[in-house]
């Protein structure tokens, strides 16, 4: 059975969104909205079968960790539901690494204060880079995390270009 999703203004709504988010959405002046949602179907697929939104408006953050020289540096890529980040091809080699991998949730969870489910671009360390892949910043809104699993951000795809760090790039095979 489909849910209704109630966008609402998420400077109007801290509580929709985890600590460090708050003040990154400061600075987009109202483009940003934040819906609560049953944190049970926080995961994508759930989320959109839930609430009735197609899977190609929907855009993960997913957490890198980067090795080279027995050093590690942790980015964000941004890909849409519908696509596969080219881990080991695109990202790999634009971070100069000699091996990319998904960080470990607790890794992830615990270097950005946000919630496993929830992580979104939005607040991550400053000197990561945050990588969207181009389809993402040519969707004209997506839904990603808020920092929380009870609730979700509806964000215009090329706002997201404009987060400190940010690059657009073919990130997907």
């Amino acid at each position: 059975m489909t849910e209704r999703i109630e966008w609402v203004p998420a400077l109007d709504h801290p509580e929709l969104m985890a600590d460090p988010v708050r003040a990154v959405v400061a600075r987009f002046d109202g483009s940003v909205r934040a819906a609560k949602i049953d944190p049970e179907v926080a995961d994508t697929a759930a989320f959109c079968e839930r609430y009735g939104l197609s899977l190609d408006t929907s855009a993960n953050c997913v957490v890198l960790a980067a090795k080279r020289g027995g050093e590690v540096e942790y980015a964000a890529c941004m890909v849409l539901a519908t696509q596969r980040a080219d881990v080991n091809g695109a990202l790999r080699r634009h971070l100069g690494a000699r091996k990319a991998s998904f960080a470990p949730m607790d890794e992830a969870t615990g270097l950005t204060g946000m919630e496993y489910g929830g992580i979104t671009p939005f607040g991550l360390p400053k000197e990561w880079p945050i990588l969207v892949d181009k389809a993402v910043h040519d969707t004209p809104w997506v839904v990603v995390g808020s920092g929380l699993r009870r609730s979700k951000l509806r964000v215009p795809g090329p706002l997201l270009a404009e987060l400190s760090g940010a690059e657009v790039l073919a990130l997907t095979k």
